[in-house]
């Protein structure tokens, strides 16, 4: 599939999370879900037990059910003490940029059914499965085992002019997810659903993020 000119650099600093510019009457093929999942697999995964299953959801029926179940989570989290705006010590200028994020999250909680495909990233086995050890070890190995997957897809993706966004509101009803998609739930975990459609234009900038010498630490805390 062709591809943006981007260097590398550009492409890992303006992978946003896209939402009001998602192009939701333009498909998205197969061949080009399939080429970007092909870049992710070569993401690392612990001990290469690669454990990793992935579920693109384009009948619309069932992304109509998801939608409802992420709307209604979402109606939720919007007032509460997570919410984009709800950060305690924001100056007024984080509160613009806050405000950007509500709303565009908004959108997308408004409109996620239109979104073309929705992206599922799982993983055996679930971190909360019986028996199981409940330490961060483990949490940290099986998440870091899926989550590089997914982001390096979200990279090809980009590099293709798609637009995604990783969110995990629908894990709060991850079971009627399940239900819907016929996953095993008991052995598969869900760890996020990722709309994925091309973008209104192609031109995407570094977000602002936080001064590299309040978040860095160099031999102790």
């Amino acid at each position: 599939m062709s591809q943006l000119n981007l260097t590398n650099d550009e492409l890992l600093s303006t992978t946003r999370a896209v939402r009001k510019r998602l192009d939701f009457d333009r498909s998205v093929s197969k061949d080009v879900l399939m080429e970007c999942l092909s870049i992710g697999l070569q993401a690392p995964t612990g001990s290469n037990a690669q454990g990793w299953q992935f579920m693109f959801v384009t009948d619309q029926s069932k992304k109509d059910r998801i939608a409802k179940l992420y709307k209604e989570e979402f109606d939720k989290y919007v007032d509460g003490p997570m919410s984009p705006t709800a950060q305690e010590g924001l100056s007024d200028a984080d509160q613009i940029v806050q405000g950007r994020v509500a709303s565009s999250a908004q959108y997308l909680a408004d409109n996620l059914a239109r979104v073309p495909v929705l992206f599922i990233p799982c993983i055996s086995p679930r971190t909360d499965a019986p028996g199981l050890p409940a330490s961060s070890i483990f949490h940290a190995s099986i998440l870091g085992s899926i989550i590089p997957a997914a982001w390096s897809f979200m990279l090809a993706a980009r590099a293709r002019g798609l637009g995604t966004c990783l969110t995990t509101l629908h894990l709060m009803k991850e079971r009627e997810t399940a239900e819907i998609l016929s996953i095993p739930y008991d052995s598969v975990m869900q760890v996020g659903l990722i709309p994925v459609a091309y973008t209104k234009g192609t031109d995407f900038k570094p977000g602002p993020r936080r001064p590299l010498d309040s978040i860095v630490h160099f031999d102790e805390w």
